[in-house]
């Protein structure tokens, strides 16, 4: 007797449909794995044979022959013993075939039958969904996640005999139901921009980054508080979306790193990691293809600390995600598609020793170690980001004087009423940072004083079509920040001022 059972592989953060086909034959006792499978799919045949006999199931004295369909797609990981259980369960009269139609079955079996949670879940569930299938069995722990798919019965179960008892209708489990209170709520920070002193012309550079998505590189001496302003930026970001959520819990999931609370993740992500990161950890890859550290940071920020430390084939490899929002990981078998659409905050030194231009203390790098340091950074890197701010540290005098800055709130909700007018010009999701060459020449409408002062500026900077377009970005942010429609040569000279600070 052939029985089948529908489950799914993950490729990328992509969720595939995967059929379990198991056939009964009346030759010697065996267990046999065709269609591709990888090692731990292949160990399948120990868990699922050990999982059925401890939890009290029959098990076929005969050759089990497992096919897993379609051929030509590679499968990995643990999270198909469910459904070879529930396929040979069926074949062997356990439960009913009928029940295994129109039903997902996924997850990985303990030796007592436990299930044990899977990755990528919310993607699977998305898939199934999309392909008409009306129920999603899965581990309890990954029930919560999935749950976000519309039109679909999702069923958490904990151990194997609970998923036939409730294929066989012995047992009452009702599916888990997605309750969308979250949505739209900011997370409790415990940092905030009120515990910033001074920094003024930094904390307003952020504002505008964070307004219209702006990529920004700050460069000043240790001690100056580079890093104190980048981890407070998300304190300024609005709430995600439910979409944006998703999105988020995909990208995470996929890499083995499930949400909290109803199994989504509600705070934007902050990434930052260290300067001795490889390029595969930083935009993706290895030989089954992960999410790097620039995708982990979609819809968030990634913080690039000591950003000149970073090996320079790692900071080329940016160029292409920062432009695109998207990561292309192109491998023999298949070519996968990660998206990254974050704000890339740099930070860096003036020199290596640091204190470059400081009255106080002797710059020890001498003039060639200096524009080695600095030319670490290379021109088409540099001209994707769109805001350079100096940040000087405070003498001590000004730390004790001046008074705790303007609150997260505060800065919050301009950010969020210029995100605003950008949704309602571009789009629900899109940015001034993303818009489109086209977009730039009907959108941000100049009057003759505008042109003629960017006449000038460009003259005298000698600045490239791409940052000329980034220039004239950054001014439509700063007027709806404004709240004003026409970009006027006062937004154009604050826009102008961060890229000049980037030909220094």
């Amino acid at each position: 007797m052939i029985s089948q059972a529908h489950s799914a592989t993950l490729i990328g953060i992509e969720a595939l449909p995967i059929v379990c086909e198991v056939d009964l034959q009346y030759i010697k006792n065996d267990f046999v794995i065709v269609g591709l499978a990888d090692k731990a799919v292949q160990e399948s045949t120990e868990r699922v044979r050990t999982a059925m006999r401890n939890s009290g199931m029959d098990w076929p004295n005969r050759r089990i022959l497992c096919n897993l369909a379609p051929g030509d797609i590679r499968k990995e990981g643990p999270f198909l013993d469910l459904p070879i259980a529930a396929a040979i369960a069926a074949a062997t009269g356990q439960i009913p075939i009928s029940e295994l139609e129109g039903a997902i079955i996924i997850g990985e079996l303990g030796l007592d039958g436990a299930l044990r949670p899977i990755n990528g879940a919310v993607s699977v569930a998305l898939m199934a969904m999309a392909k008409g299938f009306k129920r999603l069995i899965l581990p309890m722990e990954n029930a919560a996640e999935a749950c976000v798919a519309p039109d679909l019965e999702v069923y958490g179960v904990k151990t194997l005999l609970e998923m036939v008892e409730l294929l066989n209708g012995s047992t009452e489990i009702s599916p888990f139901e997605f309750k969308e209170g979250e949505s739209g709520r900011l997370p409790d920070y415990s940092v905030d921009y009120a515990d910033v002193k001074g920094q003024k012309h930094a904390i307003r550079a952020l504002e505008i980054a964070a307004a219209g998505g702006h990529n920004l590189l700050m460069s000043g001496p240790p001690g100056s508080g580079k890093t104190m302003l980048a981890r407070r930026l998300p304190t300024i970001l609005p709430a995600l979306t439910l979409e944006e959520s998703i999105q988020v819990t995909r990208i995470y999931s996929s890499s083995g790193q499930r949400g909290g609370s109803q199994g989504l993740m509600w705070e934007r992500p902050f990434r930052s990691p260290h300067h001795s990161a490889s390029h595969a950890a930083l935009v993706g890859g290895g030989k089954n293809p992960k999410p790097g550290e620039v995708s982990l940071a979609h819809c968030g920020v990634l913080f690039l600390d000591e950003m000149p430390e970073y090996e320079r084939n790692v900071l080329e490899a940016l160029r292409q995600p920062l432009e695109d929002g998207v990561v292309t990981v192109a491998r023999v078998q298949a070519s996968i598609t990660f998206p990254a659409e974050c704000i890339l905050i740099g930070a860096m030194n003036p020199c290596p020793c640091g204190f470059k231009g400081l009255p106080e203390q002797k710059c020890v790098s001498n003039p060639s170690t200096c524009s080695k340091y600095a030319a670490k950074l290379s021109g088409p890197l540099l001209d994707r980001i769109d805001l350079h701010i100096k940040v000087p540290r405070l003498k001590t005098q000004e730390l004790l004087d001046i008074k705790p800055g303007e609150p997260s709130s505060a800065i919050r909700d301009r950010v969020m009423a210029a995100r605003e007018k950008q949704a309602a010009r571009l789009g629900v999701g899109r940015v001034n940072a993303k818009m489109a060459p086209k977009q730039i020449r009907e959108l941000i409408p100049m009057d003759e004083e505008s042109k003629e002062f960017m006449k000038l500026v460009s003259a005298r900077m000698g600045i490239s079509a791409r940052a000329f377009d980034r220039l004239l970005k950054v001014a439509r942010t700063i007027a709806d920040l404004a709240c004003e429609e026409q970009v006027r040569k006062g937004h154009l000279a604050e826009a102008v001022q961060y890229r000049e600070a980037l030909e220094e």
